[in-house]
Parts: C-alpha cells; structure tokens; sequence
C-alpha cells in the first residue's frame, strides 16, 4: 500500500491515574487547537470523580514510594530523562504546536526538560543532607532533624509552559517522596498526557504521578478540599482562583505554595523539593561511659 493511500491513525489522548490510562469517567472531551487555533486532538475533559481516583492512587502509592531509597527514586527520576531522549522528537512537535515555537526553540525547551529530571534525580540522596543534620544540644542528647515527605500533593501544572514548567513542578515533588495527582495546562495538555506514557515505562510505580486535563478551575476545587490531599501548588491558577483555592486548602491545613512570577529556564534550586517536606526531630539519650562523664 503506497503512503498516499494510507488511513490517519490520529493518537487518543487518555488520562494517566494508577499507572494506567483511564478516558474520564464522564465521557467528556474537549477539543485542544495549536496556537492558530488548528485542532489537534480532543483530550479528556476531567471530572470530579476522576480527581478523586486520582487520589485514591496517590495514596495507595505513597507508602511505597516514599519507604523507597533515595538512591533507588534518583535512578528511575534519570530513567524517566533516558526514556525521554528516546522520544525527543514527539515531544518536540508537540511542544512546538502547544506554545507556538519554533522546532529549534521547542527543541531547546525539551533538552532543558530532560535536563531537569537529572537535575532532580542527582538530589535525591543529597536533600537530606541539606536541610537535616544534627542539633547541639545541651544535655546528654542526640538531636536528629531528617526531612519526610508530606504526602499526596496537587499540582496545577503552569498554563503557558505546557513542559518545561510542568517537569519543573512535578519533578521535585516526587523526588522527595510525594506523590502527585497533576491538573495539566487547560490550553494545553498533550505534553503532560503524553508524558504519562513516558512515566508509564520508566519503572515509576503506578500511582506516584497522576496527570489529568480539563478545565483547572473545575478539577482544582474538590482537589483543594479533598480531605487526603496534603499540599497543593496553585502555580497554573490565576490570581482570584488561588485565593479561592487556599481558602478551601485551609480546611484540613494543607500546605500551599502560592502562584509567582516564574522564570523557567533559570537554574531552579532547591526550594521547589522543600516546599513539600516536613521535619522530623528524633531525641536519644547518648548514656554516660565511666566516671570521666564521657559520652558516645
């Protein structure tokens, strides 16, 4: 059969949620258009149902995942970035047709991606060293602060850097234990369904990253005020949406890490890993070795 006579196989987008790929409970869709306003495929209009599933599998993943070793979350982050190469080409298409760019600055856009999920997966075993450590004390004591994870974290992925901006959000949150339920870029979503596919072979346990599409507003509120969400990161809401959503956050005293002005091509520090971590303090007593009144 010659390639001019040959059928379409346009691509199905689904949703990401417990490492499978689930069409939205409702059946609903909405179509996704270039920056031209050409179409380009009907991506899955999420519900409120499937926000909760989402976060059914998060939390059914946590334990795993954050009872993993550092070491082992910083070898499958680097093979997410291995798997990624492997599919630049597709992921340069589309974020060439989501942000309107050009194949050589989507193409940059995409190597800064993929150097990012190194970037994080070289810190997993080093952030601990960074913001824990031993406390003086003044007693015979150990005093021992560790960083753990907070748990299940809503991400509302940036509008306008439909990849770069999502796996500067997603990728620090995962690499210190948490596990995400992610509401994709309503304009546009198809790099972050597709980057499911990717997470899907990548050895990422299903249930760690949940990635849904659909309109922000309408998935973000039960996802606030759900009562198993720990932490929410309101970057891809705007201004008056944030308020509402911190305001529902507060319920059960989620962390919340507020919208701001983000450039993110810029080196990214650590602040985006601790935003989601809490501290633990261990005390010991060291005991008394012999009458000199040494300790261990």
């Amino acid at each position: 059969m010659s390639e001019s006579t040959r059928l379409s196989v346009f691509k199905t987008y689904k949703l990401y949620v417990g490492g499978k790929f689930p069409r939205s409970e409702s059946g609903r869709v909405y179509e996704v258009t270039d920056s031209k306003g050409r179409w380009l495929a009907n991506a899955p209009l999420s519900s409120r149902k499937d926000a909760r599933d989402a976060v059914v599998a998060a939390r059914k993943a946590f334990g795993g995942w954050s009872g993993a070793t550092a070491y082992n979350r910083g070898q499958i982050l680097y093979r997410v970035a291995e798997m990624l190469e492997g599919r630049r080409e597709q992921f340069v298409r589309e974020v060439a047709d989501a942000e309107g760019l050009s194949k050589s600055k989507a193409g940059a856009v995409v190597d800064a991606a993929i150097d990012r999920w190194v970037w994080y997966a070289g810190w997993t075993d080093k952030i601990g060293q960074v913001v824990g450590g031993a406390n003086p004390v003044a007693g015979p004591f150990f005093n021992l602060s560790t960083p753990e994870p907070t748990g299940v974290v809503t991400v509302l992925a940036p509008q306008e850097s439909s990849f770069l901006g999502l796996v500067s959000v997603i990728a620090p949150a995962i690499a210190t234990g948490n596990t995400v339920v992610v509401v994709a870029s309503e304009r546009a979503p198809l790099p972050a369904l597709s980057l499911g596919e990717v997470l899907a072979t990548s050895d990422l346990p299903g249930g760690v990253v949940n990635v849904l599409s659909g309109r922000t507003g309408e998935i973000a509120a039960p996802l606030a005020a759900h009562q198993d969400v720990n932490a929410i990161d309101l970057t891809g809401a705007e201004a008056q949406l944030a308020k509402e959503l911190e305001v529902a956050a507060a319920d059960n005293l989620k962390r919340v890490l507020r919208p701001r002005a983000e450039n993110w091509t810029a080196d990214p520090g650590t602040d985006r890993m601790t935003a989601f971590l809490e501290t633990k303090t261990v005390w010991h007593p060291t005991g008394s070795l012999g009458a000199s009144g040494s300790a261990y």
